[in-house]
């Protein structure tokens, strides 16, 4: 596997030995699922700031909703329910 040479400070490696000892795994893996986790958080962060913006519009929230409830019909479309 390729890689590159990233500095980190004393605490974040000993931090990053301890979980990978944990878990047995190796610093690389550990850190790999911490940057890819990060990016998700990130991710999530954004999308709920984008939809806080959209809330404080009551339009464009309104069309939101509605463009929501469309989709939710779909989900039954060409399905008889079975209860």
């Amino acid at each position: 596997m390729s890689g590159t040479t990233v500095r980190v400070s004393k605490r974040s490696a000993e931090i990053l030995k301890k979980i990978a000892k944990e878990q047995g795994k190796s610093l690389q893996k550990v850190l790999d699922e911490a940057v890819e986790e990060h990016r998700r958080t990130l991710i999530l962060k954004e999308a709920n700031s984008a939809y806080a913006r959209l809330k404080k519009d009551p339009a464009l929230w309104d069309e939101e909703k509605l463009e929501r409830d469309l989709w939710a019909e779909t989900l039954t479309d060409g399905r008889e329910d079975s209860y």
